[in-house]
């Protein structure tokens, strides 16, 4: 990384008229006999190669280094409510032990609320080396300050290498706050983890709406810090004993004061999850009417399944928004998806390509569907999804 630096003392008109021209991207500007550089510079240094020797010069910006060996251990965050811990932690342990084994590193989990011992023993089923508990009165409803406190204390302690979160509410909220407090970089939503040999995180994202698969490492700072959807990676398996231990965490009761005050808490219904099914029906934009919805209903009433849809139907109002699969919806993990009608974009796949078994039906044979599917169909869905009806009623019948 470096800078332009003008040097303003060399500056005369005749120079400053060459230096605005040579810019392509107009991105030099006089004020009052003074040049500056705004935004729109891509970096091209034809400023300094062809303008006037000395007036603009590149500095290179000294890269701060760290000693990464005083870093050990891949840190998982146990997302929970009210002690309930959220599956996508036992999601993340699965994946930190295997980032974890590739370095020889410990893994660790970071487990902050009111009355969670308990709780805290579930998780050493796990293959969790150390389960770091943080258990005070304070910490009984989230508010980001305590929480913030606590997390940052354990980093200060532990100095864990990595560390993962659930980008869930809470793990969307408190990642970001503590990652500030350690200037050190953070991916959300990430779809790929890897670790290198020199303990470099390899985030990999969805970027510019999907279009590209970004690759993230933060080589220069640490922690690092990423936030994972929930379903997207695989559940660690838990063993019949325990292993690894807890340590209890003590921290002043004065650094846990928080401006929030918790007046009532009300829960929120449950609603039928798409995240949680394990058969769905999909809609796409091949499903030309809101009437013709009733076809896919019956469907997935046949097969005791979930109905899900992909953006256009949402936007049209024929589908519920959150029952909307992709970037901009849910992540599912479903034993059996069939998508009716669904051309397969990048945003849709990235949400859904974890399945276990993935049956497509498209009329259209180039479909980008059709290279995650499992098992593909070409033909018009409204020949084919009337025969799959017939033929599971039928095969109910025999039963």
């Amino acid at each position: 990384m470096g800078k332009l630096y003008i040097n303003q003392n060399m500056l005369n008109k005749k120079n400053i008229d060459e230096l605005i021209k040579i810019c392509p991207f107009n991105a030099i500007e006089e004020m009052e006999g003074k040049l500056s550089i705004n935004a729109g510079c891509k970096m091209c240094k034809l400023c300094v190669k062809k303008g006037p020797k000395g007036v603009i010069e590149f500095i290179e910006e000294s890269i701060e280094k760290i000693d990464k060996t005083k870093w050990k251990g891949i840190t998982v965050y146990v997302d929970h409510t009210e002690g309930r811990i959220h599956p996508v932690t036992y999601e993340l342990i699965g994946k930190a032990k295997e980032l974890a084994a590739k370095i020889n590193h410990p893994v660790y989990a970071v487990f902050i609320g009111y009355n969670i011992k308990d709780k805290a023993e579930e998780i050493l089923y796990y293959g969790v080396d150390k389960v770091f508990v943080y258990d005070e009165k304070e910490f009984k409803d989230f508010r980001i300050e305590p929480y913030a406190v606590a997390f940052e204390d354990f980093i200060n302690k532990v100095n864990p290498c990595a560390v993962l979160v659930g980008a869930t509410t809470v793990g969307r909220s408190l990642a970001p706050r503590v990652a500030a407090r350690f200037r050190t970089g953070l991916t959300a939503d990430c779809t790929v983890l890897d670790m290198k040999e020199n303990t470099d995180l390899v985030q990999i994202r969805p970027a510019f709406g999907g279009n590209i698969m970004a690759q993230i490492v933060t080589p220069n700072k640490r922690p690092q810090f990423c936030t994972v959807r929930y379903k997207i990676m695989n559940e660690a398996k838990k063993s019949e004993k325990k292993s690894g231990k807890i340590i209890k965490c003590e921290i002043s009761k004065e650094k846990l004061k928080s401006n929030i005050e918790v007046l009532n808490t009300v829960k929120k219904e449950k609603e039928e999850d798409i995240s949680e099914a394990d058969v769905i029906v999909v809609a796409g934009r091949g499903v030309k009417t809101e009437k013709d919805m009733d076809m896919i209903k019956e469907l997935a009433d046949n097969l005791g399944a979930q109905i899900a849809g992909t953006r256009p139907l949402i936007e049209m109002g024929w589908v519920g928004p959150k029952k909307q699969i992709g970037l901009s919806g849910r992540t599912v993990k479903p034993k059996l998806i069939i998508t009716c009608g669904v051309s397969g974009s990048v945003q849709f796949i990235a949400g859904m390509n974890s399945s276990e078994h993935i049956f497509a039906i498209n009329e259209d044979p180039n479909a980008s569907i059709f290279n995650v599917a499992h098992y593909g169909v070409v033909g018009d869905i409204y020949e084919v999804v009337p025969q799959i009806i017939k033929n599971i009623k039928n095969h109910k019948s025999i039963v």
